[in-house]
């Protein structure tokens, strides 16, 4: 294993740009985003999927039979969505597919292009005149990210590493910003960082020589995506490496395998792994962190903040001072 290199503040004139989506300015280094994770799966990873136990996979049943009505599942996105802000989200991140590695869970299915909108659509439709955090929609294929933009989206969030040739050009004629999360086919790696670099610095190039701007591209390291435990730790511990090359970083640790390796415990109790891998994510250069406990680290992300960015009190509200007045008033009684 590659030892923990020192961490080295960028300098001040490599940092990334700022970036507009949405109708939100993003000021890179000014703070932490927080993302909020919303699956709309029956197979989430992480145990949040809304549509658990509602969709038979096997029949292929849609959720367009059930997505009436006060209790169904778009509802219930909705709500979850504004209640996130309100909790501290920034950006709400909304997935029609499990992002789970089929290598690790075989049980992990890929849905359809038709079946993946049925469950976006509806939901940034219903949202995105009822948010002032911007929508983004994470997935594989470049047909549900122009659907998505077309609805109200305005990032994608690419979990494939431009998989789908045609994504880089999707997010060029949206003008969608795009997030490019390292993955590759096998875990195997000469040098963990040296090789995500790598790998997303020729994804970068690419998604420029199909038109889209620099200053809208973000990169993830893709921890946990064809990574073993050890590789996901060694890339958390390195993160500051990736800073060099001048992009806005995206971190998800967010209740992750690696996290359950570590602690042995379930997907279900992993809440304080999250926020140590947050907060080191936080001080090793991360732009915005993905995650699902929206309230606990977005306090996780203020204080990580607080810590590496600075942080000033509030100015306390002036307050009459009864001593003071009965001296002025004296004072001008003598004159």
């Amino acid at each position: 294993m590659t030892p923990a290199r020192p961490h080295t503040p960028m300098p001040a004139a490599s940092r990334p740009a700022g970036m507009m989506a949405g109708g939100r300015e993003f000021v890179w280094g000014a703070k932490t985003y927080v993302m909020a994770a919303l699956n709309i799966t029956p197979d989430s990873f992480s145990g949040d999927g809304l549509l658990a136990g509602r969709v038979d996979t096997d029949r292929g049943a849609s959720p367009a039979m059930w997505a009436g009505g006060a209790g169904g599942w778009v509802q219930a996105a909705v709500d979850w969505a504004l209640r996130s802000e309100d909790e501290g989200a920034d950006i709400i991140d909304i997935g029609g597919e499990s992002t789970r590695p089929r290598s690790v869970y075989t049980e992990a299915r890929l849905v359809s292009v038709e079946q993946e909108l049925e469950r976006v659509q509806p939901v940034i439709s219903s949202l995105k005149d009822r948010l002032s955090a911007p929508i983004c929609v994470v997935t594989r294929k470049a047909e549900v990210a122009r659907a998505a933009a077309r609805e109200g989206a305005a990032l994608v969030n690419d979990v494939s590493m431009l998989g789908d040739t045609g994504m880089a050009r999707a997010a060029a004629e949206t003008g969608l910003p795009i997030v490019i999360s390292h993955t590759r086919a096998k875990a195997e790696y000469v040098d963990v960082m040296t090789d995500i670099i790598a790998d997303l610095s020729g994804a970068v190039s690419r998604a420029e020589q199909a038109g889209v701007a620099r200053d809208r591209i973000i990169i993830d390291p893709g921890i946990g995506f064809a990574k073993t435990a050890a590789h996901s730790l060694e890339a958390v511990r390195r993160l500051n490496e990736l800073r060099a090359a001048g992009l806005p970083i995206l971190v998800g640790t967010s209740r992750k395998s690696f996290i359950g390796d570590v602690l042995d415990l379930p997907v279900s109790d992993r809440l304080e792994g999250t926020a140590a891998t947050v907060a080191l994510a936080i001080a090793l250069g991360a732009d915005i962190v993905r995650v699902h406990d929206v309230r606990s680290m977005a306090r996780v992300a203020r204080m990580s903040d607080a810590v590496v960015r600075g942080w000033r009190p509030r100015q306390a509200p002036s307050r009459p001072r009864p001593d003071l007045d009965r001296d002025q008033r004296a004072a001008g009684a003598r004159g």
